[in-house]
Parts: structure tokens; C-alpha cells; sequence
């Protein structure tokens, strides 16, 4: 008799046991970056040469003008 008491009980605790399993985030490898938009009174100059790789952004450097520009590695070909 206790056997038939517990077989209800042990389905109702394995169904409400089970975890939920989410996909895993893909994420891009590359995320295109905006156009950027020159300041004000400054012509806006296409890029010449491809990126020099990936989180290289073409940006606008108030001396040496349009260039590629890392956040980590700085600007490409040495400026400062």
C-alpha cells in the first residue's frame, strides 16, 4: 500500500525537477560598425587602404586627420 503512495509522489517530484536549458549566445565574429559621421565643418574622407583587422575604427584625429583608430593599440602607422 505505501509502495502505491509513493510512485505518484516520486513522478510529481521528477517532473518538477527538471532545469531549463537556454541556447547558448552566439555572437558574431565581426559587428560592422557604424558610418561615422564627420564633426562639423570637417569633410568626411573614405579609407584608402582595407582595416588593418577586427575593433579597428576609421575616426577622425583633429591633427593628422581620417585614420584608422583601435581603442587598445591606438592609431594604425604610428600616430600618436
Amino acid at each position: 500500500m505505501k509502495s502505491l503512495l509513493l510512485i505518484p509522489a516520486v513522478a510529481v517530484v521528477t517532473a518538477l525537477s527538471g532545469c531549463v536549458v537556454a541556447p547558448p549566445a552566439v555572437r558574431p565574429a565581426y559587428v560592422a560598425q557604424p558610418t561615422y559621421v564627420a564633426p562639423p565643418g570637417v569633410v568626411y574622407v573614405q579609407p584608402t587602404y582595407a582595416s588593418p583587422g577586427p575593433g579597428w575604427v576609421w575616426e577622425y584625429h583633429s591633427y593628422y586627420g581620417w585614420g584608422w583608430h583601435h581603442p587598445h593599440y591606438g592609431w594604425h602607422r604610428g600616430w600618436r
